[in-house]
């Protein structure tokens, strides 16, 4: 923060674990898919000396050596942590995915995290996501800076892309979103590029040049004195406008020169409240420049300006069962509350936690409570047990470091806690706490599949049981309808990801097969029917006859047996095997095979036989008789319809009401909710919603959200419901 002139402060390539959460930064990367947050990492871990130019530390692992499936895909997939030491500060950079399938992960990363880092492709610019993320930070306070990168690309433009960040960040105050350099660009190519070569530091007024493969400090030449005193001077009034000096405005707009010193801490102090954000830029060391160019400012920013844990609130705290417990504090020597941020399975270790501490001091083979309570509907278990530590590690790349303990602030690997799931809170034995869960979003794209042979059949439940311990925004749901096992999942990519997952890590093997909805049927209109069940062939016979009528009722009524018998027609004791009988046909369905619904059926007559009637008979009977009355009726096909909400930008409401239209939904309302967003009320069957979590990414440019829940069950298009009949009949 202050454009210090070191470049490696003997960080010796080992993170330690620290002493002190004054000595502590965790720092949370996040940014669109592609805007460079894995390399801007990398280049941190140079610039402290963490990894050398090959990108390798002492041990031979490399800063890269991640997920398997991140190499296949191209693309971070989860989250991970790269500890380095910059001027004896401890930085836990947390690298998040940028694809909005894995926002899970980056959810993870905010909680683990005390400040944000967006990263912002120059050439790509700020997309939807990026600004809903940003307003999730606001929201909670978290302090936040920006890094352009890519800043080399023909179409990037520095000036440009900080006016639309003041603008889309700043809000009502664009002067809290402000460059602190300013690029240096080397001669256009006649390709348009035009390769960063320096910065220059508007608060020092001084020019860090890279063009010679090494930083060197220069002062700035005669043309380049006008920019940069129109940006020093809209910087300095920022900071002065943050000031808690209500004196210094007045005396700068006096023409007094105020003190540099005093405006780097003004700076810090502004910047981990969270009211002003500073704009960097950086690019990747090369061949030609050894140095990452911006990765010692980016470093004075993070240790000097962003805040250390003690400076930041604990979520809330009570015991297992819900009562409330004072809020903790960031100290080692507090109480024991951490909390898993993410779980993983290693093929060599087994399963392995990264663990935030927020309270006290974690240690190897100390017994520690696990509480993990609020996503019983997503396939988890509440469970409260105690396990024991295994081993502490700090992570780099697929190396794990051992650390001595943990303290409150920092962040550790956690081995072999094998009831500890993302999301689980770990206290004191002695003194069980249960911290405030992170809100998730919920999986909306539906992926039904089943084993692929019998040895997967064996495998599969305990494979989906540690993929949704893993991965919080997967639910598992063992639909009793449609008989299907569906893992809900965020996106295709996501859904991918599972697969893939289950396959390689966890040797399952599965089919997709179509999702089904939980189809009904009904009677549209009054039947008659008969049901006789007589046998008089050899040994004991069978005999019952029974006559009922069918009248619908209105829906949600389920199915009302009448008994209207007179005259013992049908002895008492088998009018309760009519019943069943009637009832276990209407589960098995009278036209499609799916289950009856709203109907009275009431038992008008038969006839019984003092040898040969039976319980059985009469239930054989009662299923016949239901089965005559639906082939000379009406009968409905229902369909679940679920109350959709869609949360969008004003300017796609319009084409979200036009694709919902599309999908036989009903608008039923619109409201403002919040500055520039509508939230979209409409009722859409459920048939139609199985690719919505997609298509309304689509349609809303990735900024668009929504929720589903039950209303009904309603009539079926003829059409549609011929169609599904037909697929019944052909046992397709």
């Amino acid at each position: 923060m202050g454009e210090k002139t070191q470049s490696h402060p003997g960080a010796a390539g080992r993170a330690a674990a620290a002493d002190r959460p004054s000595s502590v930064r965790n720092v949370v990367l996040v940014g669109h898919s592609g805007s460079g947050k894995t390399t801007l990492a990398e280049a941190l871990a140079l610039a402290t000396g963490a990894v050398n130019r090959a990108g390798r530390v002492e041990d031979g692992a490399t800063v890269s050596d991640y997920d398997e499936i991140e190499h296949r895909q191209q693309r971070s997939v989860q989250l991970s942590l790269l500890p380095v030491e910059w001027g004896g500060i401890k930085i836990n950079l947390i690298d998040t995915p940028g694809y909005a399938d894995f926002v899970g992960e980056l959810r993870a990363g905010l909680r683990a995290a005390d400040a944000a880092l967006f990263v912002v492709s120059g050439s790509d610019g700020v997309d939807g996501a990026t600004r809903m993320l940003w307003e999730e930070c606001a929201a909670v306070g978290m302090p936040r800076a920006i890094v352009f990168t890519h800043l080399e690309a023909a179409r990037s433009d520095f000036d440009e892309m900080t006016r639309v960040c003041a603008q889309t960040f700043g809000g009502d105050d664009p002067d809290a979103v402000l460059p602190l350099y300013l690029p240096l660009y080397g001669p256009r190519g006649p390709d348009g590029h035009a390769p960063v070569e320096g910065l220059v530091g508007l608060l020092s007024q001084r020019v860090f040049d890279y063009s010679s493969g090494e930083r060197k400090e220069t002062p700035p030449d005669e043309e380049q004195l006008p920019r940069i005193a129109a940006a020093r001077d809209r910087l300095i009034e920022g900071i002065i406008a943050e000031s808690e000096d209500e004196t210094l405005m007045d005396r700068y707009l006096a023409g007094e020169e105020i003190d540099y010193k005093t405006l780097v801490e003004d700076l810090e102090r502004a910047v981990a409240r969270g009211t002003f954000h500073p704009v960097l830029a950086a690019a990747p060391a090369t061949e030609g420049n050894r140095e990452g160019i911006g990765t010692i400012e980016l470093l004075e920013l993070i240790t000097g300006g962003f805040p250390t844990p003690a400076e930041r609130e604990a979520p809330a705290v009570t015991t297992p069962d819900g009562r409330p417990r004072p809020p903790v504090t960031c100290d080692p020597d507090g109480p024991l509350v951490a909390e898993v941020v993410k779980t993983a399975s290693d093929p060599y270790v087994g399963r392995v936690s990264l663990v935030r501490v927020f309270s006290g001091t974690l240690r190897p083979d100390e017994t520690v409570h696990v509480s993990g309570h609020g996503l019983t509907d997503r396939g988890h278990e509440d469970h409260d047990v105690e396990e024991r530590i295994g081993s502490l590690s700090s992570p780099f790349g697929k190396q794990q470091r051992t650390m001595n303990r943990c303290i409150a602030g920092d962040i550790a690997s956690v081995g072999k806690l094998m009831r500890a799931e993302t999301g689980d809170t770990l206290s004191s034995k002695d003194d069980p706490l249960l911290m405030e869960p992170w809100t998730m979003p919920d999986p909306l794209l539906p992926l039904a599949i089943q084993a692929h042979s019998k040895a997967d059949e064996d495998k599969l439940s305990q494979g989906l049981a540690r993929l949704v311990a893993e991965d919080p925004t997967m639910r598992l749901e063992q639909n009793q309808d449609t008989r299907q096992l569906v893992l809900w999942c965020l996106g295709e990519a996501h859904r991918d990801v599972a697969l893939e997952r289950l396959r390689s890590r966890y040797g399952v093997r599965v089919d997709v097969v179509p999702h089904k909805v939980s189809l009904r049927e009904t009677f549209g209109a009054q039947a008659f029917g008969r049901g006789r069940h007589v046998k008089q062939s050899g040994g004991h016979g069978q005999y019952a006859i029974c006559e009922i009528e069918v009248e619908p009722l209105p829906p949600g009524s389920g199915i009302e047996f009448v008994d209207k018998v007179v005259g013992g027609a049908v002895p008492r004791q088998f009018i309760p095997s009519v019943e069943k009988g009637v009832r276990a046909q209407a589960a098995r369905g009278v036209a499609a095979g799916y289950p009856l619904v709203d109907v009275r059926v009431t038992l008008t007559d038969g006839k019984s036989h003092s040898v040969d009637s039976s319980d059985a008979a009469f239930q054989t009977a009662g299923a016949l008789a239901l089965r005559e009355a639906s082939a000379e009726a009406k009968i409905h096909l229902l369909e679940p319809v679920a109350e959709v909400l869609v949360l969008v930008p004003d300017q796609y409401v319009g084409p979200v009401m036009s694709d919902l239209s599309g999908r036989r939904g009903r608008v039923v309302g619109t409201e403002q909710a919040g500055h520039g967003r509508t939230l979209v009320r409409a009722e859409v069957p459920e048939i139609e919603l199985g690719r919505y979590a997609l298509d309304l990414r689509s349609v809303s440019h990735g900024t668009g959200r929504f929720s589903r829940s039950y209303a009904r069950h309603e009539p079926m298009p003829p059409q549609l419901a011929g169609k599904i009949r037909e697929q019944a009949e052909s046992g397709t």
